[in-house]
């Protein structure tokens, strides 16, 4: 099951927040959010909400038997003139941290990268064998991620043990984050599990928002996906035939297509929770529209950004060591993001890949975060160019494959056009005009100066107000059904790159 789908928008999302409305107290909903999000789940395998049940309850455990930090004296009292009680119960916590985290990892490194362990090994010695098939449970990175931070948070005391099983279980499975994130850290949420209220502002809000990422989802993104798949198909056919408009136009594509589907989904993530009074982070910020790659960073899925500089590239030293150490640290990091997307080589490079960049703009370039003018838009420039020649990387997991369409590209095909990428171009240059908008602050920007006119007592302030209005109530309806009427009868398969 899938949020841009016929069943989920009509029955699974609508029967779930019908019920929820008559729910007659807050711990009812969270057990009817429980239920329904477990169902979820369930969908694609029901043994699969036995390992999220089971990954929560070690997690749950884990904090719970974790010797509380009261009990401890500051670290840096922690020396030889300090109580042996203190230092005993200071191994005691860190060693249960260490174990639930390595528990965890476990878990998820069994389920994503067995057969990735096993096919490597079997190129390296030479050995054919079948490969396991294990399955890749629906969710696994995310919700790892999110009982990660949170069992790491307990140790450091940012947050509170969670007592009830099933309050953690409900953070942990709550299935409006758990397809793409975002990776919602628990601390942003503690309160509102069990203390929360909807108003009629949010939930028109996040109403307004799950429709605008549904129709991102269901319009644009579909139909960014079927240009490239049109163009630059993964089963490798015509490969050799291919010109260079071909990949230009198919990467280009595919370039769109990475961010609306992302971005989609944690739209509707984020306008689903807001109608039940969750107010998750924003995870994307226009990342296209930045200056360099650094800033492209911290634009994209903000949240597993952050994720891996306060769980990872922090506790490695960050900063605060030689420079030689913080290279280690980099390529640590984005070795991990690069795997973490994927168990396959490309992946990695990819992250790789982008490391280089950070590198170079950190201690090369040494470029600061604010720059103006021509310097401003040859910096956005660049980082468009670098962040195109990134998807080549992360969409072609055949590294031949990746091979032929670089070549292509450089004029190493067919030529420089060939007939099915002209007649593509022409055929979608109204809809991939609308996703290049859909990708920049554009429309928000004229939203949002309607919304001043509004507010304003000038001539224009009662017609921008009726506009306003209008708008206001027709657009998510609006979007609703041409999203319905986008998906009725679509092959594209709408799971497609929300693997994690």
């Amino acid at each position: 099951m899938v949020f841009s789908s016929l069943f989920f928008l009509f029955f699974f999302l609508t029967l779930c927040y019908g019920l929820y409305l008559f729910m007659p107290s807050l711990r009812a909903k969270n057990i009817l959010l429980l239920v329904f999000s477990l169902i979820f789940y369930a969908w694609a395998g029901p043994v699969y909400v036995g390992l999220l049940c089971s990954m929560t309850f070690i997690c749950w455990a884990g904090a719970r038997i974790m010797p509380p930090l009261c009990r401890l004296k500051p670290a840096e009292a922690l020396d030889d003139r300090t109580d042996a009680v203190d230092k005993r119960y200071a191994r005691i916590r860190k060693a249960v941290m260490w174990v639930t985290v390595g528990a965890c990892l476990v878990l998820l490194c069994a389920f994503k990268y067995t057969d990735f362990a096993v096919r490597n090994v079997q190129t390296l010695f030479g050995l054919e064998s079948k490969l396991p098939g294990v399955v890749l449970p629906i969710g696994i990175s995310f919700y790892t991620f999110q009982l990660l931070s949170y069992v790491v948070d307990v140790y450091r005391g940012r947050v509170p043990a969670q007592k009830r099983y099933d309050q953690l279980l409900l953070y942990a499975a709550l299935f409006h984050q758990c397809v793409a994130g975002p990776i919602v850290r628990y601390a942003d949420i503690q309160r509102e599990i069990t203390d929360r209220r909807a108003s009629v502002n949010d939930v028109f809000e996040g109403l307004s928002r799950f429709t605008v990422g549904v129709a991102k989802k269901a319009i644009l993104t579909n139909a960014c996906g079927r240009i490239a798949d049109t163009l630059l198909p993964l089963s490798g056919e015509g490969y050799g035939q291919l010109s260079a408009l071909s990949v230009l136009l198919g990467m280009a594509a595919y370039m769109l297509e990475i961010y609306l589907d992302f971005s989609a989904y944690s739209d509707m993530a984020i306008g689903m929770g807001r109608m039940v009074g969750f107010h998750f982070r924003e995870n994307f910020n226009y990342p296209y529209t930045a200056v360099s790659v650094t800033d492209f960073w911290r634009r994209w899925h903000i949240s597993l950004s952050s994720f891996f500089r306060d769980y990872v590239y922090i506790p490695l030293g960050g900063n605060r060591c030689t420079k030689g150490r913080q290279i280690f640290n980099l390529l640590v990091v984005w070795g991990l993001t690069g795997l973490w997307h994927g168990a396959s080589w490309n992946y990695v490079l990819w992250g790789l890949y982008f490391c280089l960049f950070l590198i170079l703009e950190k201690f090369v370039f040494k470029w600061q975060a604010d720059c103006t003018g021509r310097k401003r838009h040859l910096r956005r420039l660049y980082t468009l160019v670098v962040v195109y020649f990134g998807w080549f990387l992360f969409r072609f997991e055949d590294l031949s494959l990746l091979g032929k369409a670089l070549a292509a590209l450089f004029g190493f095909g067919s030529g420089f056009a060939d007939k099915l990428a002209v007649t593509t171009l022409v055929n979608n240059l109204f809809i991939l005009t609308l996703c290049v908008l859909a990708c920049t602050p554009i429309i928000p920007a004229l939203r949002d100066r309607l919304s001043r006119a509004r507010k304003e007592n000038g001539p224009g302030a009662g017609f921008a107000s009726v506009v306003g209005n209008c708008a206001a109530v027709l657009l998510p309806v609006t979007l609703l059904i041409l999203s319905a009427l986008a998906l009725v009868g679509n092959q594209y398969n709408p799971f497609m790159y929300t693997r994690f």
